[in-house]
């Protein structure tokens, strides 16, 4: 299959092209368009079976992602399936063939049958940063796409770097991190930033270039009072 992402930073499309009998994986309402000989396959996240109920149960609890993914597969030719997230922003195409990949719980957004998608657990460094206690796991060899609000930009970490936590997409997890304050308490609280990242090692780093929950607070205070 191709890969294509299109009309980013701001509206990304992403252009899925498969061979005859290829599929794709996403979450349930990331679909835009598909050709007419693709056939969708819905499931729960995780497989079938018990083991594949408390999977997809985990995830859709814990990871904030749907229940179930749907497989859309070409039947008899080729065909085209196109994905888009809910917020404006980019898409991210990235190919898995060595250590999983850390995904920020709203981010995913598709991905190629053989990589595996997971809820792993953050601990309390990762509630502390804001983002709850849990991210998802990307694992297996194959393509992924991973959403953000804004821009996505790429780094290349070699040593420690620090990241607002609501900037975070995704990061390989060679990298270790922690949260922590920006300066004393007095600056954590009065600068606006909260507590950050800190990141430590080797490995990739996608950041977005917007906050979702600072623009919704943002948002939020500007809407006019619930009637009663």
């Amino acid at each position: 299959m191709h890969f294509e992402v299109k009309y980013n930073p701001s509206y990304a499309l992403a252009i899925v092209s498969l061979g005859a009998n290829e599929s794709v994986v996403a979450e349930g309402g990331a679909m835009v368009s598909m050709s007419s000989n693709v056939a969708i396959q819905t499931s729960m996240g995780g497989g079938g079976g018990a083991g594949g109920l408390l999977k997809a149960l985990k995830r859709t609890a814990l990871g904030g992602e749907s229940f179930f993914l749907n497989t859309y597969t070409s039947q008899g030719g080729p065909g085209e399936v196109t994905f888009a997230p809910t917020l404006p922003g980019d898409i991210a195409h990235i190919q898995m063939t060595g250590p999983g990949l850390v995904i920020q719980r709203t981010s995913y957004l598709a991905g190629s049958p053989g990589v595996a998608i997971d809820t792993q657990f953050g601990g309390l460094k990762s509630f502390l940063g804001g983002e709850g206690l849990f991210m998802l796991k990307a694992s297996g060899q194959g393509d992924i796409l991973v959403t953000s609000f804004g821009a996505i930009h790429l780094m290349e970490l070699d040593g420690p770097y620090i990241v607002d936590s609501g900037h975070i997409v995704a990061f390989d997890e060679t990298l270790s991190f922690e949260n922590k304050r920006v300066g004393s308490w007095k600056s954590t609280f009065l600068s606006g930033e909260g507590l950050v990242t800190l990141f430590n090692g080797k490995g990739r780093l996608w950041i977005q270039s917007r906050n979702p929950k600072a623009f919704g607070q943002l948002v939020g205070g500007k809407l006019p009072p619930r009637q009663q």
